[in-house]
């Protein structure tokens, strides 16, 4: 009765408008009351679960960090050697969209911090060259799907956090799949740009080739340190996220001159005010998890799956929660989703046999997806008002993107191995 009393009001706040996190506390808080358990537990919950997660650290700092190259415009030297690579193909701009982004997913682990920075570039670039509106946004919300699949990944960490996987071997698995995505995603801009003849530009020069790239090589070794810190055992994932603020700060500061003290406070605020509202998110999870785990809600979702049969294979039950992430994307805040519904399927998940690194680098895969559908695809609110195209017009040229992305979501979902191989060779024996 309690926890049925507890997930109304869960629904009632969601439906609201309140913040997903007020939801969970609140509910959580009137689930205590009635079962009649001190609020203090709520406290050492909240306390235990986030002393035994070290990894977390490293979310406010790939959030610094990535605020760091959106500020010092270190993102426009990486957007210029895209497009040494790429923009002489037909519709080259939205290839350099594309391989700009899978670059900048080496630095940053969010998708969001992939529109606001990048993106804007690339957008308004894609625009003055004569690109439709729509279209632009569409390549420039797609592309941003790649940020947190290819390492690092702030998703992958909190994932690790819920699972107990380890996000050394999901930043490895989430690599092939990051590369798929970007080939699919590539493969339709060629196929739409020659239908529309939408213009390329000119092959670069050796000599200006050979500029741009020691003007960005630096900048393109981040991703490089980050690897090989964490895979050659030099650091662990939470101080590979501490290296890469002081390595990008010592090139905005120092070294390019683009970020000045004054500018550096500022990304200091608004690094705190992101991590202080994804903090609220996880405490209001952790005790809503708490009530769930309680209640023993996992298992019963386990029985339900047994009775309807959904357990026969462990890819009948990939396919079911793929479904069913695919449908509440459209509906539900991604970090909902990440931190109530992951915990609650990750016992069927175990039952079934699926191994949890594939499962992760699949779910952070489909949630990513959800930032790009309607009506809730935060990307897709701003592309749209940062070109200034209309939502209508952004979300109907998006519908053969999410196709596409879905066809590689389903190809690393039943070919386990385009996630495992790279995992597999650097030791993981899952």
């Amino acid at each position: 009765m309690a926890v049925a009393i507890g997930l109304i009001v869960f629904g009632l706040t969601f439906a609201l408008g309140y913040p997903i996190a007020f939801g969970m506390i609140i509910s959580s808080i009137i689930y205590f009351l009635i079962s009649g358990i001190d609020l203090f537990t709520v406290m050492d919950v909240m306390v235990i679960q986030f002393e035994n997660q070290f990894v977390l650290l490293a979310v406010p700092l790939f959030i610094f960090s990535a605020k760091v190259m959106n500020n010092s415009k270190l993102t426009d030297k990486l957007y210029d050697f895209a497009g040494t690579l790429v923009g002489p193909v037909r519709g080259g701009l939205g290839h350099v969209n594309i391989v700009g982004s899978m670059i900048f997913a080496g630095m940053s682990g969010s998708e969001l911090a992939d529109v606001a920075g990048i993106g804007t570039i690339e957008i308004k670039a894609m625009k003055d060259a004569g690109y439709d509106g729509p279209f632009t946004c569409a390549v420039t919300a797609a592309s941003a799907v790649i940020g947190p699949i290819i390492p690092p990944s702030i998703p992958m960490v909190i994932y690790s956090m819920l699972s107990g996987a380890s996000v050394g071997f999901l930043f490895l698995g989430g690599i092939i799949p990051g590369f798929i995505l970007g080939g699919v995603l590539m493969l339709l801009v060629a196929i739409v740009s020659a239908k529309r003849n939408y213009p390329k530009k000119e092959w670069v020069s050796l000599r200006e080739f050979v500029r741009i790239f020691i003007r960005s090589f630096l900048i393109l070794l981040a991703p490089v340190i980050l690897l090989w810190g964490i895979y050659g055992g030099v650091f662990t994932p939470t101080e590979a996220a501490a290296v890469i603020c002081v390595y990008v700060m010592i090139l905005s500061l120092f070294v390019y001159r683009t970020l000045g003290f004054n500018g550096l406070y500022k990304v200091f605020i608004e690094s705190v005010l992101n991590t202080g509202f994804i903090s609220f998110i996880v405490a209001g999870s952790l005790i809503f998890g708490y009530m769930l785990a309680r209640e023993e809600i996992p298992t019963l979702i386990t029985k339900v799956f047994i009775s309807l049969g959904l357990m026969g294979s462990k890819w009948m039950v990939l396919l079911s929660l793929n479904v069913l992430f695919l449908i509440l994307g459209c509906f539900i805040d991604v970090s909902a989703i990440l931190l109530i519904i992951v915990p609650i399927v990750l016992p069927l998940v175990k039952e079934a046999g699926i191994d949890l690194v594939h499962f992760g680098v699949v779910t952070t895969f489909n949630l990513m997806m959800a930032l790009g559908t309607p009506p809730y695809g935060q990307c897709l609110f701003i592309t749209s008002a940062v070109s200034g195209t209309p939502l209508t017009d952004v979300i109907k040229e998006m519908m053969k993107f999410l196709l596409f992305e879905t066809i590689a979501l389903f190809v690393i979902t039943y070919i386990p191995d385009t996630v495992l191989w790279i995992p597999r060779l650097a030791g993981y024996k899952g």
